[in-house]
This record gives structure tokens, C-alpha cells and sequence, in this order.
């Protein structure tokens, strides 16, 4: 039976490698490619929106290297653990060498300072503006628990130190404390993941012996007036402390995975040493140390009661240096490149011990100090070379996602005017 025109088969239309013919069916097919399309440009709309909130977050969250808050911060940070570190070691040990005795006194003006802390907390949004983030607002029962818990280890730890440092000349207690790295880095490994390296490890070893000589060279490095059994007293105090710290250190950065601004960094550590300094008040208390504080001045100290009170008021400012860098190069960086540092201006501590306090500085002490530097030295060429084949593989990542980007949009555009051709011709 012969066909009518009506029910003719229409003549297939040829585009490159497609040949359709225009039915029914071949319209369903170009809409479902078409809904296909629009559903890969939402994914691909996503994908820029996620993009684009990982670029926010990385405006907002100051630990981010893209942030334009974080460099001037983490160089703020280290001047102030630099000027802290130094003159708070020099100005505690000058306390006891001029016949200041209380331990009480030493642990309290560590800590007491804390009101200076509202300086960061407050200028930033009130006067400079900088920030809509209203002081405290994240705080929550957590958050208060978990500053007061290590505001306690923080107090205990001021104590540890201050006896360690009436015993011990400031040079050695400076190179003995440097062996909280050695703890840092094993505690940093349990607490935060941190990956042994042989750089982090070799730096642990030489330390580690620093530590070692200078015991073994304990009977000429004791003080006048010191007996054997205070100076290792205050050698196993002073241990402690660098053990305890090296504790606090990657307990605060696990805490401040959690924490995108610089300013809520310093409202937990308020918290931190106000309980810090409400424990170094009930001991001051119970053992008479502000009436000490009264007598020592007039009575005690032998560079006069105008000098004992400068010297109180500049220990508070000194101490909260120390903490603030610490806290902040901790916030910015990690737990174990903040005892990396400190341990680097430890040595600058027996430097200024020997310039400064006229400390003996024997071979032994001076092998100590060479080892110390090395040790850092060691561990900085370490951390550039990461950040060298971090950022190559960065460019190197960037570079893939441009191409991929680039090959996607090609192929879109190339479906889309296929689509449009077809219907122009039918």
C-alpha cells in the first residue's frame, strides 16, 4: 500500500555527528538534555557558591593565611611574646636576687595583670570599629568550663616557675625550661595529630641534651647562698613547669580549632587568668603575701621601696606580654611552632642572664645554648621547606581546577548552541 504524503517519513536533520529526526520523541529527548544542562549549571552554580563562602570564610576566620588580619597579627604576637618572654625571665629573677622571697608574690603578678586584656577585646569593636562581633557573644557553658580548667593548670604552672626561678640562676632555668619542646612535641602528637618529622624530632633531641648538660653541670652553676638541695628543687620545679606547659600548649590550640577571631582568643584567656589569679590570691592569702608584699618593699628589698613597686607594676605588664603572644601564636599557627618559638628566645633569656645579671657563662652552658639554637634552627628549615611544597602543590591544584573550569565551559557552550541550531532548523 502506497503512503500519503501525511504519513511520509520527514527527512532526518544531519548536525555534525547527530542526525535527529524532528518527532515527538526526539523533542523529549532534546528537553531532557536541556533539563540535564540546567541541572549541571545549578551543580556547577553550587560549586561557586561553595566556592565563594570558603572565600568568606577565609575573610572572616583570622587563622586563614588569606585573611588580611593575619600577617600584621602573627608578627604582633611574636613581638610581644619576644618582649614578654625576655623581660618577664629578667624581671622575676631580679626580684630574688635583690632579697625578694615570696614565692606568692612572684606566682600573683604573673597572672594579675588580666585586666589589661580588655584592651583587645574591646578596642577593635568600639573604636577601631573593625569587627560587628559584639564582645563575649560566642561564650558559652563550655567554652567558660574549659578556660577555667586550664586557668588552673595555668596558676599551678606560675607557681612551678616561680620556684624554679629563686633557685636557679634566670640562664639556667631559661635552658631547662626548653625542654617542655621535648613534651610539647610528644603531647602535640596525642592530643592534636601532630605528624612527627625528622626536623620536629632532631630539634627534641639536641634540646633534650641542652637539658641534660646542664644538670650534669649543676655543682658549678649553683648560686651563693643556694644549697644543694634547693637548687635541685628548684631543677625539678622547674621541669615541671616546662612539662605542665607543654601540656597547656596543645590543650589551648584543640580548644582554639574551634575559634575564628583573634578577640575571642583573649576573652578565654581573660577567663584563663582570672582563675589563675584568684588561686595565686587565696595562696597569697593563707600565707600572708600581701602584708609580705607591704613589708619586703619598705623593709626588705635593697633598691628601695619606689624600686620594688616599679619593678611589681612592670613584672604585671612583662607577664602579660607573654601570655598574649603566646596565646596569639598558638591561635594563628599550632601549639608546637609556639613552644618552637619560645624555646628560640629562651636562649636570648640566658644571653640577657649573663649580660644583664653578670650569670656565669661556662662551657658547658655555652655547648647548652649551641645546641638550643641548632635544635631551632633545625626545626625552622623544616617548616619552610613544608611551606615551600605546600604552596607548590597549591598553585599546582589551582592551576587543575582553571583547566577543568575552562574545558566544562567549552563543552556547555558547545551543547547549548547545538540545541539552539536544532530548533532554528526545525
Amino acid at each position: 500500500m502506497e503512503k500519503t504524503p501525511s504519513q511520509s517519513q520527514e527527512p532526518a536533520f544531519q548536525h555534525g555527528s547527530l542526525s535527529m529526526a524532528p518527532t515527538n520523541k526526539n523533542y523529549e529527548t532534546l528537553e531532557i538534555e536541556s533539563i540535564n544542562n540546567i541541572e549541571e549549571e545549578e551543580a556547577e552554580s553550587e560549586m561557586g557558591n561553595k566556592k565563594a563562602q570558603e572565600e568568606l570564610h577565609a575573610t572572616i576566620d583570622q587563622k586563614s593565611i588569606r585573611n588580611k588580619r593575619y600577617m600584621p597579627l602573627l608578627v604582633l604576637n611574636y613581638f610581644l611574646l619576644f618582649v614578654g618572654s625576655v623581660s618577664s625571665s629578667m624581671l622575676s629573677k631580679y626580684y630574688f636576687t635583690h632579697k625578694g622571697s615570696s614565692k606568692w608574690v612572684s606566682t600573683w603578678v604573673q597572672c594579675t595583670g588580666f585586666p589589661l586584656l580588655l584592651i583587645p577585646i574591646f578596642l577593635p569593636y568600639s573604636l577601631l570599629k573593625s569587627t560587628i562581633r559584639k564582645p563575649f557573644t560566642d561564650f558559652n557553658k563550655k567554652i567558660i568550663t574549659l578556660s577555667i580548667f586550664v586557668g588552673i593548670m595555668l596558676g599551678i604552672n606560675n607557681l612551678l616557675f616561680s620556684w624554679g626561678v629563686s633557685y636557679l640562676p634566670v640562664s639556667t632555668s631559661s635552658l631547662l625550661l626548653s625542654s617542655q619542646l621535648g613534651f610539647n612535641l610528644i603531647l602535640s602528637v596525642i592530643i592534636v595529630k601532630q605528624k612527627i618529622t625528622f626536623s620536629n624530632l632532631n630539634t627534641v633531641i639536641l634540646i633534650t641534651l641542652s637539658s641534660i648538660i646542664l644538670a650534669l653541670n649543676s655543682s658549678s652553676e649553683r648560686p651563693k647562698g643556694v644549697t644543694e638541695k634547693q637548687y635541685f628543687i628548684g631543677f625539678f620545679c622547674t621541669i615541671s613547669a616546662g612539662l605542665l606547659f607543654a601540656l597547656y600548649l596543645p590543650v589551648v590550640e584543640k580548644i582554639y580549632k574551634k575559634v575564628y577571631c583573634y578577640e575571642m582568643v583573649m576573652e578565654m584567656q581573660l577567663v584563663m587568668e582570672m582563675t589563675a589569679t584568684a588561686l595565686a590570691t587565696v595562696g597569697m592569702a593563707f600565707d600572708g603575701g600581701f602584708s609580705e608584699m607591704k613589708r619586703e618593699g619598705k623593709e626588705v628589698f635593697d633598691k628601695g621601696e619606689r624600686v620594688y613597686w616599679v619593678l611589681i607594676v612592670a613584672t604585671i605588664f612583662a607577664w602579660q606580654f607573654c601570655f598574649m603572644g603566646t596565646a596569639g601564636m598558638v591561635f594563628l599557627t599550632s601549639s608546637l611552632t609556639g613552644g618552637i618559638c619560645m624555646t628560640a628566645l629562651l636562649s636570648m633569656n640566658v644571653l640577657g642572664g649573663v649580660v644583664f645579671l653578670r650569670e656565669k657563662f661556662g662551657g658547658l652552658k655555652a655547648v647548652a645554648t649551641v645546641l638550643c639554637l641548632w635544635g631551632f634552627c633545625s626545626y625552622v628549615y623544616g617548616m619552610y621547606t613544608k611551606m615551600l611544597k605546600a604552596k607548590a602543590i597549591s598553585q599546582q591544584n589551582n592551576n587543575n581546577n582553571i583547566n577543568r573550569h575552562s574545558g566544562e565551559d567549552s563543552s556547555s557552550l558547545e551543547l547549548v548552541s547545538m540545541v539552539k541550531n536544532l530548533g532554528v532548523s526545525h
